[in-house]
Protein backbone atom coordinates (compact mmCIF):
# COMPACT_ATOMS: atom_id res chain seq x y z
CA UNK A 1 0.00 0.00 0.00
CA UNK A 2 2.82 2.31 0.84
CA UNK A 3 4.40 1.67 -2.54
CA UNK A 4 1.18 2.34 -4.34
CA UNK A 5 0.62 5.60 -2.46
CA UNK A 6 4.15 6.70 -3.26
CA UNK A 7 3.66 5.99 -6.98
CA UNK A 8 0.36 7.88 -7.08
CA UNK A 9 1.93 10.83 -5.30
CA UNK A 10 4.87 10.88 -7.69
CA UNK A 11 2.55 10.66 -10.68
CA UNK A 12 0.46 13.54 -9.34
CA UNK A 13 3.57 15.61 -8.75
CA UNK A 14 4.82 15.04 -12.33
CA UNK A 15 1.38 15.90 -13.69
CA UNK A 16 1.28 19.14 -11.77
CA UNK A 17 4.82 19.93 -12.84
CA UNK A 18 3.61 20.15 -16.44
CA UNK A 19 1.63 23.27 -15.53
CA UNK A 20 4.71 25.02 -14.31
CA UNK A 21 5.59 26.42 -17.71
CA UNK A 22 2.02 27.58 -18.24
CA UNK A 23 1.95 29.39 -14.91
CA UNK A 24 5.27 31.05 -15.70
CA UNK A 25 3.97 32.23 -19.10
CA UNK A 26 0.92 33.74 -17.44
CA UNK A 27 3.08 35.57 -14.91
CA UNK A 28 5.26 36.96 -17.71
CA UNK A 29 2.18 38.10 -19.62
CA UNK A 30 0.81 39.80 -16.57
CA UNK A 31 4.11 41.58 -16.02
CA UNK A 32 4.37 42.64 -19.67
CA UNK A 33 0.82 43.93 -19.83
CA UNK A 34 0.71 45.39 -16.38
CA UNK A 35 -0.04 49.10 -16.23
CA UNK A 36 2.84 51.27 -15.04
CA UNK A 37 1.91 54.43 -13.25
CA UNK A 38 3.27 57.55 -14.91
CA UNK A 39 3.61 56.03 -18.43
CA UNK A 40 1.99 57.34 -21.62
CA UNK A 41 0.56 54.17 -23.16
CA UNK A 42 -3.11 53.70 -22.21
CA UNK A 43 -2.65 49.91 -22.29
CA UNK A 44 0.58 49.27 -20.39
CA UNK A 45 1.84 52.67 -19.38
CA UNK A 46 4.97 52.39 -21.52
CA UNK A 47 6.88 55.17 -23.20
CA UNK A 48 5.45 56.66 -26.42
CA UNK A 49 7.10 57.46 -29.73
CA UNK A 50 5.86 58.88 -33.01
CA UNK A 51 3.98 56.36 -35.13
CA UNK A 52 4.46 55.86 -38.86
CA UNK A 53 0.96 57.33 -39.28
CA UNK A 54 0.55 61.05 -38.94
CA UNK A 55 -1.37 62.05 -35.79
CA UNK A 56 -0.70 58.80 -33.93
CA UNK A 57 1.64 57.65 -31.16
CA UNK A 58 3.15 54.19 -30.69
CA UNK A 59 4.10 52.39 -27.46
CA UNK A 60 7.73 51.28 -27.31
CA UNK A 61 6.86 48.31 -25.07
CA UNK A 62 3.69 46.76 -26.49
CA UNK A 63 3.54 48.54 -29.90
CA UNK A 64 0.01 49.78 -29.20
CA UNK A 65 -0.96 52.83 -31.25
CA UNK A 66 -3.38 55.59 -30.27
CA UNK A 67 -4.36 59.04 -31.48
CA UNK A 68 -2.12 61.87 -30.38
CA UNK A 69 -4.32 64.28 -28.41
CA UNK A 70 -1.94 67.19 -29.14
CA UNK A 71 -1.76 66.63 -32.90
CA UNK A 72 -2.87 69.52 -35.06
CA UNK A 73 -3.44 68.76 -38.76
CA UNK A 74 -1.84 71.20 -41.15
CA UNK A 75 -4.25 72.59 -43.71
CA UNK A 76 -2.59 72.73 -47.14
CA UNK A 77 -4.25 74.21 -50.17
CA UNK A 78 -3.92 72.03 -53.26
CA UNK A 79 -3.91 73.58 -56.70
CA UNK A 80 -6.76 72.52 -58.92
CA UNK A 81 -5.31 71.05 -62.15
CA UNK A 82 -5.81 73.34 -65.12
CA UNK A 83 -4.68 73.41 -68.72
CA UNK A 84 -2.27 76.25 -68.00
CA UNK A 85 -0.77 74.37 -65.06
CA UNK A 86 -0.22 71.28 -67.21
CA UNK A 87 1.45 73.40 -69.86
CA UNK A 88 3.79 74.86 -67.25
CA UNK A 89 4.74 71.39 -66.02
CA UNK A 90 5.43 70.21 -69.57
CA UNK A 91 7.63 73.25 -70.25
CA UNK A 92 9.52 72.65 -67.03
CA UNK A 93 10.03 69.01 -67.95
CA UNK A 94 11.48 70.01 -71.31
CA UNK A 95 13.86 72.44 -69.64
CA UNK A 96 15.00 69.76 -67.21
CA UNK A 97 15.62 67.31 -70.04
CA UNK A 98 17.49 69.87 -72.16
CA UNK A 99 19.75 70.79 -69.28
CA UNK A 100 20.62 67.18 -68.41
CA UNK A 101 21.98 64.09 -70.10
CA UNK A 102 18.74 63.49 -71.99
CA UNK A 103 19.05 66.53 -74.21
CA UNK A 104 17.54 66.23 -77.68
CA UNK A 105 15.60 63.12 -76.66
CA UNK A 106 11.83 62.47 -76.70
CA UNK A 107 11.22 65.06 -79.40
CA UNK A 108 12.52 67.98 -77.35
CA UNK A 109 14.55 69.21 -80.30
CA UNK A 110 11.99 70.92 -82.50
CA UNK A 111 14.11 72.04 -85.47
CA UNK A 112 14.09 68.65 -87.23
CA UNK A 113 14.60 68.14 -90.93
CA UNK A 114 11.76 66.94 -93.15
CA UNK A 115 13.36 63.48 -93.35
CA UNK A 116 13.55 63.25 -89.55
CA UNK A 117 9.96 64.42 -89.17
CA UNK A 118 8.84 61.82 -91.71
CA UNK A 119 10.79 59.07 -89.92
CA UNK A 120 9.25 59.97 -86.58
CA UNK A 121 5.83 60.07 -88.20
CA UNK A 122 6.27 56.59 -89.63
CA UNK A 123 7.54 55.28 -86.31
CA UNK A 124 4.63 56.81 -84.39
CA UNK A 125 2.16 55.46 -86.92
CA UNK A 126 3.54 51.91 -86.71
CA UNK A 127 3.89 51.97 -82.96
CA UNK A 128 0.49 53.42 -82.08
CA UNK A 129 -1.69 51.78 -84.72
CA UNK A 130 0.44 48.79 -85.70
CA UNK A 131 0.08 47.11 -82.33
CA UNK A 132 -3.59 46.33 -82.86
CA UNK A 133 -4.36 43.08 -84.63
CA UNK A 134 -0.73 42.34 -85.33
CA UNK A 135 -0.23 39.12 -83.40
CA UNK A 136 -1.67 36.93 -80.67
CA UNK A 137 0.26 37.51 -77.45
CA UNK A 138 -1.13 34.30 -75.94
CA UNK A 139 0.42 32.03 -78.55
CA UNK A 140 3.22 33.99 -80.23
CA UNK A 141 6.48 35.17 -78.75
CA UNK A 142 7.02 38.41 -80.56
CA UNK A 143 7.40 42.04 -79.63
CA UNK A 144 4.70 44.41 -80.90
CA UNK A 145 7.05 46.12 -83.30
CA UNK A 146 10.15 45.32 -85.32
CA UNK A 147 12.37 48.34 -85.92
CA UNK A 148 15.24 48.25 -88.41
CA UNK A 149 17.82 50.95 -89.04
CA UNK A 150 20.26 51.46 -91.89
CA UNK A 151 23.90 52.50 -91.52
CA UNK A 152 22.87 56.14 -91.08
CA UNK A 153 20.38 55.32 -88.29
CA UNK A 154 17.38 55.90 -90.55
CA UNK A 155 14.32 53.79 -89.91
CA UNK A 156 13.87 51.11 -92.54
CA UNK A 157 10.42 49.72 -93.26
CA UNK A 158 10.02 46.05 -92.37
CA UNK A 159 7.09 45.57 -94.74
CA UNK A 160 7.86 42.97 -97.41
CA UNK A 161 4.52 42.85 -99.22
CA UNK A 162 0.93 44.04 -98.93
CA UNK A 163 -2.54 43.58 -100.33
CA UNK A 164 -5.45 45.97 -100.64
CA UNK A 165 -9.18 45.30 -100.65
CA UNK A 166 -10.36 47.26 -103.70
CA UNK A 167 -13.96 46.08 -103.61
CA UNK A 168 -15.85 44.07 -101.03
CA UNK A 169 -17.85 42.16 -103.65
CA UNK A 170 -16.28 38.71 -103.25
CA UNK A 171 -18.28 36.00 -105.01
CA UNK A 172 -16.10 32.94 -104.36
CA UNK A 173 -12.83 31.52 -105.64
CA UNK A 174 -10.61 34.32 -104.31
CA UNK A 175 -7.34 32.99 -102.91
CA UNK A 176 -4.24 34.46 -101.27
CA UNK A 177 -0.95 32.56 -101.51
CA UNK A 178 2.21 33.04 -99.51
CA UNK A 179 5.23 31.15 -100.84
CA UNK A 180 8.84 30.74 -99.89
CA UNK A 181 11.30 28.49 -101.78
CA UNK A 182 11.84 25.11 -100.07
CA UNK A 183 9.25 26.03 -97.39
CA UNK A 184 6.14 25.48 -99.48
CA UNK A 185 2.99 27.48 -100.13
CA UNK A 186 0.30 28.67 -97.72
CA UNK A 187 -3.22 28.93 -99.23
CA UNK A 188 -5.81 31.28 -97.70
CA UNK A 189 -9.15 31.07 -99.50
CA UNK A 190 -12.34 33.09 -99.17
CA UNK A 191 -15.17 31.45 -97.23
CA UNK A 192 -13.45 28.08 -96.76
CA UNK A 193 -14.07 26.43 -93.37
CA UNK A 194 -10.75 24.64 -92.96
CA UNK A 195 -9.06 27.04 -90.57
CA UNK A 196 -7.25 28.74 -93.45
CA UNK A 197 -10.30 30.56 -94.79
CA UNK A 198 -11.24 34.19 -94.25
CA UNK A 199 -14.66 35.82 -94.17
CA UNK A 200 -16.15 38.82 -95.92
CA UNK A 201 -17.06 41.55 -93.46
CA UNK A 202 -19.74 44.19 -93.63
CA UNK A 203 -17.20 46.47 -95.33
CA UNK A 204 -13.71 46.29 -96.81
CA UNK A 205 -12.06 47.23 -93.50
CA UNK A 206 -13.66 44.28 -91.69
CA UNK A 207 -12.61 41.92 -94.49
CA UNK A 208 -9.02 43.16 -94.21
CA UNK A 209 -9.07 42.47 -90.46
CA UNK A 210 -10.42 38.96 -91.09
CA UNK A 211 -7.59 38.23 -93.54
CA UNK A 212 -4.97 39.60 -91.13
CA UNK A 213 -6.30 37.55 -88.21
CA UNK A 214 -6.31 34.27 -90.14
CA UNK A 215 -2.80 34.79 -91.49
CA UNK A 216 -1.46 35.77 -88.06
CA UNK A 217 -2.86 32.61 -86.51
CA UNK A 218 -1.82 30.19 -89.27
CA UNK A 219 1.16 31.51 -91.18
CA UNK A 220 4.70 30.28 -90.59
CA UNK A 221 6.13 32.92 -92.92
CA UNK A 222 4.73 36.35 -92.09
CA UNK A 223 2.95 38.55 -89.60
CA UNK A 224 -0.02 40.53 -90.93
CA UNK A 225 -1.21 43.97 -89.91
CA UNK A 226 -4.41 45.54 -91.21
CA UNK A 227 -4.87 49.27 -91.47
CA UNK A 228 -8.05 50.32 -93.16
CA UNK A 229 -8.43 48.29 -96.34
CA UNK A 230 -4.71 47.47 -96.55
CA UNK A 231 -2.99 44.40 -95.08
CA UNK A 232 0.81 44.62 -94.80
CA UNK A 233 3.16 41.71 -94.14
CA UNK A 234 6.40 41.37 -92.19
CA UNK A 235 8.61 38.31 -92.13
CA UNK A 236 8.06 36.10 -89.11
CA UNK A 237 11.69 34.96 -88.90
CA UNK A 238 14.84 37.02 -89.38
CA UNK A 239 16.43 34.13 -91.27
CA UNK A 240 13.92 34.58 -94.11
CA UNK A 241 14.92 36.87 -96.96
CA UNK A 242 12.40 39.52 -98.09
CA UNK A 243 13.23 39.03 -101.77
CA UNK A 244 12.34 35.32 -101.56
CA UNK A 245 8.83 35.80 -100.18
CA UNK A 246 6.10 35.49 -102.80
CA UNK A 247 2.63 37.00 -102.46
CA UNK A 248 0.10 35.98 -105.08
CA UNK A 249 -3.62 36.73 -105.31
CA UNK A 250 -5.94 34.65 -107.48
CA UNK A 251 -9.04 36.77 -108.09
CA UNK A 252 -11.07 35.07 -110.84
CA UNK A 253 -14.00 37.49 -110.80
CA UNK A 254 -13.79 41.26 -110.72
CA UNK A 255 -10.84 43.04 -109.18
CA UNK A 256 -11.68 42.77 -105.49
CA UNK A 257 -8.21 42.34 -104.02
CA UNK A 258 -4.79 43.46 -105.31
CA UNK A 259 -1.32 42.40 -104.14
CA UNK A 260 1.85 44.48 -104.27
CA UNK A 261 5.52 44.02 -103.51
CA UNK A 262 8.31 46.59 -103.71
CA UNK A 263 5.80 49.08 -105.08
CA UNK A 264 4.88 46.78 -107.99
CA UNK A 265 1.22 45.79 -108.46
CA UNK A 266 1.04 42.01 -108.90
CA UNK A 267 -2.04 41.86 -111.12
CA UNK A 268 -2.02 40.95 -114.81
CA UNK A 269 -5.11 43.08 -115.40
CA UNK A 270 -3.22 46.11 -114.13
CA UNK A 271 -0.36 45.70 -116.64
CA UNK A 272 -0.57 47.96 -119.65
CA UNK A 273 2.77 47.73 -121.46
CA UNK A 274 6.06 45.90 -121.79
CA UNK A 275 7.68 48.02 -119.06
CA UNK A 276 5.19 46.78 -116.49
CA UNK A 277 6.10 43.20 -117.36
CA UNK A 278 9.80 43.94 -117.10
CA UNK A 279 9.33 45.44 -113.63
CA UNK A 280 7.57 42.28 -112.44
CA UNK A 281 10.28 40.04 -113.93
CA UNK A 282 12.99 42.06 -112.14
CA UNK A 283 11.15 41.67 -108.84
CA UNK A 284 10.63 37.94 -109.36
CA UNK A 285 14.30 37.34 -110.20
CA UNK A 286 15.57 39.30 -107.20
CA UNK A 287 16.41 36.04 -105.40
CA UNK A 288 17.26 34.08 -108.54
CA UNK A 289 14.38 31.62 -108.07
CA UNK A 290 10.99 31.50 -109.79
CA UNK A 291 8.34 30.00 -107.53
CA UNK A 292 5.15 28.31 -108.85
CA UNK A 293 2.98 31.33 -108.06
CA UNK A 294 5.50 33.68 -109.66
CA UNK A 295 5.57 31.45 -112.73
CA UNK A 296 1.77 31.64 -112.92
CA UNK A 297 1.86 35.42 -112.54
CA UNK A 298 4.44 35.84 -115.30
CA UNK A 299 2.46 33.52 -117.59
CA UNK A 300 -0.75 35.49 -117.06
CA UNK A 301 1.10 38.74 -117.77
CA UNK A 302 2.49 37.33 -121.01
CA UNK A 303 -1.01 36.28 -122.04
CA UNK A 304 -2.39 39.72 -121.21
CA UNK A 305 0.35 41.64 -123.05
CA UNK A 306 1.04 39.15 -125.85
CA UNK A 307 4.71 38.59 -124.98
CA UNK A 308 6.44 35.62 -126.58
CA UNK A 309 7.86 32.89 -124.30
CA UNK A 310 11.20 32.98 -126.15
CA UNK A 311 11.56 36.68 -125.43
CA UNK A 312 10.75 35.99 -121.78
CA UNK A 313 13.61 33.45 -121.57
CA UNK A 314 15.93 35.97 -123.17
CA UNK A 315 14.91 38.56 -120.59
CA UNK A 316 15.53 36.09 -117.74
CA UNK A 317 19.04 35.31 -119.00
CA UNK A 318 19.77 39.01 -119.42
CA UNK A 319 18.70 39.87 -115.88
CA UNK A 320 19.79 36.84 -113.87
CA UNK A 321 21.90 34.63 -116.11
CA UNK A 322 21.60 31.00 -117.15
CA UNK A 323 21.76 29.81 -113.52
CA UNK A 324 18.23 31.03 -112.80
CA UNK A 325 16.31 28.30 -110.97
CA UNK A 326 12.63 27.41 -110.96
CA UNK A 327 10.90 25.61 -108.12
CA UNK A 328 9.31 22.42 -109.44
CA UNK A 329 5.53 22.33 -108.98
CA UNK A 330 5.60 18.54 -108.48
CA UNK A 331 8.39 17.95 -105.95
CA UNK A 332 9.50 21.50 -104.91
CA UNK A 333 13.06 20.73 -106.04
CA UNK A 334 15.08 23.32 -107.97
CA UNK A 335 14.86 22.86 -111.73
CA UNK A 336 17.70 24.04 -113.98
CA UNK A 337 17.32 26.26 -117.01
CA UNK A 338 18.18 24.71 -120.40
CA UNK A 339 18.60 27.64 -122.77
CA UNK A 340 18.59 25.50 -125.92
CA UNK A 341 15.10 24.24 -125.04
CA UNK A 342 13.84 27.50 -123.56
CA UNK A 343 12.53 25.88 -120.37
CA UNK A 344 13.52 24.29 -117.06
CA UNK A 345 14.10 20.61 -116.28
CA UNK A 346 13.72 18.99 -112.85
CA UNK A 347 16.21 16.15 -112.37
CA UNK A 348 14.46 15.01 -109.21
CA UNK A 349 11.17 14.01 -110.86
CA UNK A 350 12.56 14.04 -114.42
CA UNK A 351 9.98 16.47 -115.78
CA UNK A 352 10.06 19.73 -117.73
CA UNK A 353 8.77 22.69 -115.75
Amino acid sequence: MIGKAFIEKASFSNHMAGFGGLRKGRRDAVENLSYNEGGECPRCGGEAENSSMAGYLRCVTCSHEWADPDYVEEQTKSDIPTYHRDAELIDQFKKDVESGGLANVLGVESNLSEQQEASLGRLEDKWMSGMQGRFNTATEERKPLMIMFDDEDNIVSTEVAALTIVSNGFDGGEEIRLEYPTKGTEFYSYNVNDGMGWKKGANAEETARSIANVINNKSNLVFANSKGTRVSFELRNESLRPESLVLFVDDPGGTDIVAEKNGVILDARNASDFEDYRNVVEMVLEDGIISPSEDQLLWSLRQELGIDDAYYIQMVIEMCGENTLKECTSCSAMAELYVEYGTWYCHSCEEWC
